[in-house]
């Protein structure tokens, strides 16, 4: 799919990739969520599936606080108070600390309602609100949405397809 470059593009990627994602987390044993081998986002590390799906809030959730933010003429911290860009990774494994002990099922719900949340966003922002301005330093609003939803969804799709193949579900 290419890159959005419009509101009812960024709208159809997300719920595109989102739909096939959740397509493929529908059919994870729960018993097997929670199993540490698949690839971690940091250098030489693992994690699990609900790993996975916490990163996938937490880069939702930062979404909808960087707006919420600069809508209330707030300080923004990007990518998150206590972060560099350069350290994806270690944001990475404290999104994974954030939802550490909840259940397969609740992080599928959370993420349901975290991708609503920003559809929702979406909707609100005109064409221009999206793509028409710089909202952070090049990058407009739009494709810092996009960077951090329906690009990790199929990211998160492709390694979801990979782990099932090894593990034969």
């Amino acid at each position: 799919m290419a890159v959005p470059v419009n509101k009812e593009e960024l709208q159809k990627a997300i719920e595109t990739n989102y739909n096939k994602l959740k397509n493929e987390l529908s059919t994870i044993p729960v018993a097997l969520s929670s199993t540490t081998d698949l690839e971690g986002h940091a250098k030489d590390t693992t994690m699990s599936i609900n790993n996975l799906v916490s990163y996938l809030i937490g880069w939702g959730e930062l979404v909808l606080e960087w707006n919420r933010k600069k809508e209330n003429n707030e300080p923004v911290d990007f990518p998150e108070t206590g972060y560099k860009w350069n350290e994806l990774g270690k944001l990475a494994q404290k999104f994974y600390r954030d939802y550490e002990g909840i259940d397969f099922n609740t992080l599928c719900n959370k993420l349901d309602k975290t991708v609503a949340e920003i559809l929702n966003l979406i909707e609100q922002k005109s064409n221009t609100e999206l793509y028409g301005i710089s909202w952070y330093e090049k990058w407009t609003l739009g494709r810092m949405i996009q960077f951090n939803t329906s690009s990790p969804y199929t990211n998160a799709r492709r390694r979801i397809r990979k782990w099932k193949k090894e593990h034969n579900v």
